[in-house]
């Protein structure tokens, strides 16, 4: 019993130290920001909103 439960929690610290690990690897959302170089336009949408057009 005690070898199962020694087992169980080498385990559990080798999923969090993966966890953390991959956590920390992962950029945390450095990434280059989007550039658009074109205008922007709605096409065939709306101006105004859709509940107020049902009145």
């Amino acid at each position: 019993m005690e070898i199962l439960t020694t087992i169980l929690i080498v385990l559990l610290l080798l999923v969090v130290a993966a966890t953390v690990s991959a956590l920390l690897r992962d950029g945390r959302g450095h990434t280059p920001p989007i550039e658009s170089h074109e205008a922007w336009s709605a096409l065939d949408l709306p101006s105004t909103n859709y509940t107020l057009r049902i009145f």
